[in-house]
């Protein structure tokens, strides 16, 4: 049974969203929140292993909820479930140390296994969310951005995901969230396979933080 806590300021829409979650019978939810800083007591409260996060929501938004959540319960993953798709907001919340991002409008079945693929540590991505996360002046040369080659570039030298996470400064739920967007772009299912297509495309010379 996979534990959920949904968090959305909007008290019709978390209703909806626990009776759509539990329809299959393999979701439990397991608390309700209104705003970020509720979520944080939920969680630590509750245990749940995915959370459902609104962005926009009064006392404390999603973004800094999850950047807090992550830190005090590194194994929950966190989900953003929101009506926004703009790169700024995606970035900022993937960066805070959200696993996916999904949006309002997703069908019911979508988010059941948005929330299924999340617990066992996938990175679920709308796909026009993942359109979103690439960079504006992207080509079919190269549809990396800067940072998802730099992840591959630390890949493709044999780094797991901890030690990327510590030379590049960031979560290693965020290190999870870039390679698979990485692996979406260019056709790969697995490190291997994007290390070889790394080699075969080599783009500009990045020099990585640190290093």
């Amino acid at each position: 049974m996979i534990r959920v806590l949904v968090v959305d300021d909007h008290a019709m829409v978390r209703t909806g969203l626990a009776a759509m979650l539990v329809a299959d019978g393999d979701i439990e939810v397991v608390a309700q929140a209104a705003d970020g800083a509720s979520a944080i007591e939920q969680a630590a409260l509750h245990d749940p292993d995915v959370v459902l996060m609104d962005l926009s929501m009064p006392v404390m938004d999603g973004v800094e909820a999850t950047r807090a959540l992550t830190a005090a319960e590194p194994r929950v993953r966190v989900v953003v479930l929101t009506s926004f798709s703009d790169r700024a907001r995606v970035h900022r919340a993937l960066e805070a140390g959200a696993i996916g991002y999904q949006l309002k409008d997703a069908e019911p079945v979508v988010l059941r296994d948005a929330v299924r693929a999340a617990a066992i540590g996938n990175v679920p991505l709308d796909a026009r969310v993942a359109r979103a996360l690439l960079p504006e002046a992207s080509t079919a040369a190269d549809p990396l951005s800067p940072r998802e080659r730099e992840v591959l570039t630390l890949v493709a030298e044999g780094m797991a995901n901890k030690q990327i996470a510590r030379a590049l400064g960031i979560t290693e739920r965020t290190v999870k969230a870039h390679l698979g967007n990485a692996y979406r772009q260019i056709g790969v299912a697995d490190r291997t396979s994007a290390a070889m297509w790394l080699r075969d495309h080599p783009g500009a010379e990045q020099e990585v933080p640190g290093r």
